[in-house]
């Protein structure tokens, strides 16, 4: 849930990357802080666990005109990817805005791909939630590795509910796809907000992430 701080005039949206272990939410975060402007990012936190960690930092866009009149930060966050920590992953995933879901595209990681997206719609329906209500991203990550799926088959085992989410390959190592796919997860979030339970389109929505 947005926090709006009517104080400092700014608008709080959090952002969690979500999936299975190892398939690049941590990764995609690092490239991700990398990238953007020292002057708008806070620094990048790492809390650890035995065998597996969670991220999170902080960072405006360089433009944000969607909401008139309040600056826009976002807050983003992963979920450690080992199933010990589902704990966790509740905490983390309280109060989110927009998930962007982080799929191994090894053929190997199929069944830790489709058991991942079933936690998450069973950890939001636990916080009184649910995916047709949250915003949510799709990437298949790892494109550049031997052994992968083709795109239409994880569109198939990944997305092909009712109402189709949009999908992104990436190979967060290098930064391919990572921006398009926070772009467009801002968008929606930034969106969904601005519009409210009226449904009416949101103005504005420019977005510049990074230079």
């Amino acid at each position: 849930m947005a926090f709006v701080n009517q104080a400092s005039r700014e608008v709080q949206l959090k952002i969690v990357y979500y999936g299975p272990a190892l398939s690049g939410k941590t990764t995609n975060l690092e490239t991700i802080h990398e990238r953007i402007r020292p002057d708008h990012k806070g620094d990048l936190t790492s809390l650890d666990t035995a065998q597996d960690r969670t991220l999170f930092f902080d960072f405006m866009p360089l433009e944000a005109d969607a909401i008139k009149g309040f600056k826009t930060r976002f807050l983003m966050y992963t979920v450690p990817g080992q199933v010990m920590y589902n704990t966790t992953r509740r905490i983390v995933l309280r109060g989110v805005d927009g998930v962007v879901f982080v799929a191994d595209s090894q053929w190997g990681e199929m069944e830790a791909n489709v058991e991942s997206l079933s936690n998450l719609e069973e950890n939001l329906r636990a916080q009184g939630s649910s995916l047709e209500h949250v915003p949510h991203v799709i990437q298949f990550n790892k494109r550049d590795l031997d052994n992968i799926a083709p795109e239409h088959y994880m569109e198939f085992v990944l997305n092909n509910g009712e109402t189709r989410r949009p999908s992104f390959s990436s190979v967060a190592t290098d930064g391919t796809g990572v921006f398009e796919a926070l772009n467009m997860i801002a968008r929606l979030v930034l969106h969904r907000f601005v519009s409210g339970p009226t449904g009416k389109d949101a103005e504005g929505q420019q977005l510049r992430l990074v230079d």
